[in-house]
C-alpha cells in the first residue's frame, strides 16, 4: 500500500492564520497608558504596580490605613476634560458607570471598615474621579456576542475570543484622605477590555461598566490590606460581594445609597449581551 505524505497547508492559509493569531495576541495584551490629570492631592510617593492586564501607580500609608475604622465614599465624578469629550454618552450611561464604581468601593471596603454617610466624620474619605472612558463599539460587540453563542448552542466548550476592534477602556484616579485632609492612599488606574476574558454587552459603556467594578475592587483591597492589590493571588470573594452578585441589598445600610447590583438579571443579561442600561436600575433617587 502506498503511503501518501501529508502536504503542508497552502502558504496563503498559513500566513492568514499567523496574522489572525498575531492580531489576537496583540489585542489580548493591549493596554492604555497611565495619565496623571491633577485630580489627586499629591502624586508624590506613587510607585508603579501593574497587574496582569491593569496599569497602576499606587501609594499607601500602611500604618494609617490599619488604624482606620470608619470610611465614607463620596460620589464618583468625571474629570472636566472627560465630561466635555463624552457628548456621545447620555447622563444615565455616565451615572451607571459612576454608580458601579461607588457600589464596588462600598462593598469592598465594608469587608473591614464601618461605612458612614457623607454627613458623618470618618477616619478615611474616598473619592474617585474617572479620567478616561473608551467607548465600546456596539457593532463589533454585537458580532462578537453572536459568534460566542454558536459554540454554546453546539455544546462545544471552546472559549471564543472577541473581535479585537472597538474594545472599551476605563481609567481613573482614586484617593483616600484622612480626617485631617492628608493623603492616606492613592491610585492612578487604567485598564482596557481584553479579547479573552472580558464579557461582551452591546452598549457604548459595556466594557467601562464592567471595568468600574474591577476598579472598585482594586482600590478597596488597597485600603483593606494596606498594600498594592497587584502581584498577588486574587482574593476570594467576600460574603458581601457574593451577595451583590446575587442582587441582594448590602449589609451596611450606607452602601444601599448606591443601589443594589443587577444580580442574576445582570448575569443573564451579560450572557446574551444585553446592555447595562437594560439590567441595572442605578442608584435609588435621592430623598
Amino acid at each position: 500500500m502506498e503511503v501518501q505524505s501529508l502536504k503542508p497547508p497552502p502558504r496563503a492559509a498559513h500566513v492568514r492564520w499567523l496574522t489572525v493569531a498575531g492580531v489576537l495576541g496583540l489585542a489580548a495584551c493591549d493596554t492604555i497608558p497611565l495619565q496623571q490629570t491633577g485630580t489627586l492631592q499629591s502624586y508624590a510617593g506613587l510607585e508603579r504596580s501593574d497587574g496582569l492586564v491593569t496599569k497602576a501607580l499606587v501609594h499607601a500609608e500602611s500604618a494609617e490605613l490599619r488604624a482606620a475604622h470608619t470610611v465614607r465614599v463620596l460620589p464618583t465624578t468625571f474629570s472636566t476634560a472627560l465630561l466635555s469629550d463624552q457628548a456621545a454618552l447620555t447622563g444615565r450611561q455616565k451615572a451607571l458607570v459612576a454608580s458601579a464604581v461607588n457600589r464596588s468601593l462600598c462593598i469592598g471596603l465594608s469587608e473591614r471598615f464601618t461605612m458612614v454617610d457623607q454627613s458623618q466624620p470618618a477616619d478615611l474619605t474616598v473619592r474617585a474621579v474617572i479620567t478616561g472612558l473608551g467607548k465600546t463599539d456596539e457593532i463589533a460587540a454585537g458580532v462578537s456576542k453572536g459568534v460566542s453563542i454558536v459554540p454554546t448552542l453546539l455544546q462545544v466548550p471552546v472559549p471564543t475570543p472577541r473581535i479585537p476592534v472597538g474594545l472599551g477602556s476605563l481609567s481613573a484616579e482614586v484617593e483616600a484622605q484622612d480626617a485631617d485632609g492628608g493623603q492616606a492612599a492613592a491610585m492612578v488606574w487604567a485598564r482596557k477590555a481584553q479579547v479573552m476574558g472580558s464579557s461582551t454587552t452591546v452598549s457604548k459603556i459595556g466594557d467601562a461598566y464592567d471595568l468600574a467594578d474591577e476598579l472598585g475592587q482594586d482600590f478597596s483591597r488597597l485600603l483593606v490590606d494596606g498594600k498594592s492589590p497587584f502581584g498577588r493571588l486574587p482574593a476570594l470573594p467576600s460574603s458581601e460581594r457574593l451577595g451583590a452578585a446575587l442582587g441582594l441589598d448590602p449589609e451596611q445600610s450606607v452602601c444601599r445609597t448606591f443601589g443594589s447590583g443587577p444580580g442574576l438579571r445582570g448575569t443573564i443579561g451579560s450572557v446574551v449581551g444585553l446592555p447595562p442600561e437594560w439590567t441595572d436600575d442605578g442608584p435609588p433617587p435621592a430623598r
